[in-house]
Formats: structure tokens, sequence, C-alpha cells
């Protein structure tokens, strides 16, 4: 009996500076998939060059949508989902490819990511460890469609790998404010259209809350300045984030 076919899936935008580590830590998978939604740089020819197959789309319709594009165009047994900025490590691509092979009874897997910072890993206030489920078998997944915070949603089972993947996220203060922003006005419209209410007093007191959950009670003080300037940040995706839901219009 042939061992089952992974197939890895990511979707692009300008990522011509993380993308060539990325691909080679996806080497041990039988496919790469490449959605693009109309980078500007050397993204495509990277992702070809390194053998994927690569579509581009004329149109950005969010993060989960987009998602379940490249998820469509798989035709491996199981599906690795992965960002361009999120490397494999060769002990998770070992343990991916005995959990696949086993045959059990899972359909799904949860993996370990340990992210940056800043320039450095963070292990407490809710960084790490984050549990991503990010491994599936391709006729058992699925992508929620939200344009933005989207998930891997699987039918069946569902198991914990013990190795880490590793996300070289917030390299410096202007992404720190470039993604807040963009995230956080991407999750304000989903919440107006599902009649969510905001505001000033809202978008203060859920910032608020935000900060002493994520630097006091999940202990993101144990990371220093780095953990202190993380659990700000969270905090001001979120004011703003409900302030835009009351405000924007």
């Amino acid at each position: 009996m042939s061992e089952p076919r992974l197939s890895a899936i990511l979707i692009t935008r300008d990522e011509a500076a993380d993308l060539p580590d990325c691909l080679a830590s996806l080497a041990f998978c039988d496919e790469i998939v490449v959605v693009d939604s109309g980078s500007t740089d050397a993204t495509v020819a990277i992702a070809e060059g390194a053998g994927a197959r690569v579509s581009v789309t004329a149109d950005w319709p969010g993060f989960g949508p987009q998602k379940q594009r490249a998820l469509d165009r798989a035709t491996g047994d199981w599906v690795l989902s992965i960002d361009a900025d999120e490397r494999i490590p060769a002990d998770l691509a070992a343990e991916i490819r005995a959990a696949i092979a086993r045959g059990g009874a899972e359909t799904g897997f949860r993996i370990n990511r340990r992210s940056t910072f800043l320039g450095r890993f963070l292990l407490h206030g809710g960084w790490y460890p984050d549990r991503v489920l990010r491994l599936a078998r391709r006729d058992a997944a699925r992508f929620t469609p939200d344009r933005v915070h989207e998930r891997l949603v699987v039918e069946g089972a569902v198991g914990d790998l013990s190795a880490d993947m590793v996300h070289h996220s917030y390299r410096s203060i202007d992404e720190v404010l470039d993604k807040g922003r963009r995230y956080a006005l991407a999750s304000a419209a989903e919440r107006r259209a599902r009649g969510k209410r905001g505001g000033l007093a809202t978008a203060l007191l859920r910032a608020t809350w935000a900060f002493l959950r994520h630097y006091l009670l999940k202990q993101g003080f144990r990371d220093g300045a780095h953990g202190f300037v993380a659990a700000l940040a969270k905090a001001q995706e979120t004011f703003w984030r409900w302030l835009a839901v009351g405000w924007e219009r």
C-alpha cells in the first residue's frame, strides 16, 4: 500500500522575502499549491522556480475564501496549511509524515506554533503553545469563510503533534502597526455585517481587558519588555476594531 500523498497549501501576496525559506522547509511534501493574489514582486517566479503549482487570482475575497481556493486546488490525500512566514523544521516534518502514514482515526492534527515578536520568541501571554489546526485529510477539511482570523475546520477526530512550527511574525514596529490596522478594520467589517455593536466605551473596555488578559492572566510579563509591547499591541488592535464597529459606515 502506497504512502498517503501530502499537499502543502499557502496563499501569497508580495512574499518574496519570506517565501524561499518557507518553500525549502516544505521539501518533504509531495505537492506545493500556491494561490497568489496579484503580487508585484518576485513571489510567483520564486514559487514556480521551486516547483509549486501556482494560480493567480484577480480579486481578494478574504483569507478564508482564498485559502479555500488553495485547498480546492490540492490533489493530495492530506493537506498542510502554512503561511509564507512559517517554517516546518525537520523534526516536525518527520512527525507529520509518520502521523499520516500511521492510518489512525484522526482526520486532522493540531501543531504547536512558536512565534517571534520583534525578533524574540515569546513563550507566554498566549503566544505559546499556540495550537493551530493545520494538517488534515483533504476530503474532511474546509476553511471558514471569514475574511480575517479564518479557521481550518475538520470533520472527525483531531489529534496533536508535539514538534513546533516556527512563525516569524511582527519583525518591526511598522509591521505591528500595519497588521494591527488591517486586521482590526477587516474584523470590524465582519462584526458590523453580523449586527455587532461597538463604540468608544466598548472599545475602551475590551482593549483594557485584552491587555490585562494577555499581560497578567496569561503571564505575558514573563517575556519582559517584549511581552509588554505584545500585550499593548493586542490591546490597540482590539480598541480600533471595536471603535470601527460603531463608528465606520
